[in-house]
């Protein structure tokens, strides 16, 4: 009977042990995902001036490389690459960043579309990837994004229509998307009856201010 009680303290003792293991090393993995998806993005990018050169997929968590800033949890909030002469592309693994607050990608030379993933970083405050060389369009999926404060895409080459679904963003105060190509009215709901007509400018098949019940909203796309 004692032998039985003692194999059972064991085992319980061993579970114990293996699920505090597992709790300790969850922020290790979550960090480490969050290095793969930088990496991946460091593989799409061309790098002249080795501005992502720490970036070293093999370190446990990416908080240490240089431009990348992380909470206390070692968690990627920040990502400031702007100015850093990168061209290439952006990459759908950037949504994995869940707790992302600003992602600085400004004054580059990324090329191609914006990765509708980006609409899963719910904490994300600022998206500044203006001139850069961006094409396609503004994904819908940024109207997922509540905490978004600071959306400026201006200076690129998107296209299409500027998303209704961020008229339903309370929180945004700036929103620039001027010189692009977008085409149809300008939103006047929500957020953006405060935005400046300047921040719509050099769009030239953009038409103006969308009047509700009168003007189909994507005349002209």
């Amino acid at each position: 009977m004692a032998y039985g009680a003692g194999f059972g303290s064991v085992e319980v003792a061993g579970t114990l042990t293996l699920t505090l293991t597992v709790l300790l090393l969850a922020p290790l993995v979550a960090s480490n995902s969050e290095g793969d998806a930088l990496y991946t993005l460091r593989r799409s990018l061309s790098d002249p001036d080795n501005v992502l050169q720490s970036w070293d997929p093999t370190l446990v968590n990416p908080c240490t490389w240089f431009h990348i800033t992380c909470n206390q949890d070692n968690r990627v909030t920040r990502v400031d690459l702007g100015n850093s002469n990168l061209s290439g592309h952006l990459v759908p693994d950037l949504g994995k960043l869940e707790h992302l607050q600003y992602l600085e990608l400004y004054k580059n030379n990324i090329q191609g579309t914006i990765p509708s993933e980006l609409g899963n970083l719910k904490s994300l405050i600022s998206l500044d990837l203006y001139n850069n060389n961006l094409t396609g369009t503004i994904p819908v999926s940024l109207g997922k994004l509540k905490s978004l404060v600071f959306l400026r895409l201006n200076d690129n080459q998107l296209t299409g229509r500027i998303p209704r679904e961020l008229s339903q963003v309370s929180s945004l105060k700036v929103v620039d998307v001027s010189t692009n190509n977008l085409c149809g009215t300008i939103p006047t709901s929500g957020p953006f009856e405060h935005i400046p007509l300047i921040n719509f400018e050099n769009n030239p098949r953009l038409e103006g201010p969308e009047l509700q019940g009168l003007v189909a909203y994507d005349t002209n796309c």
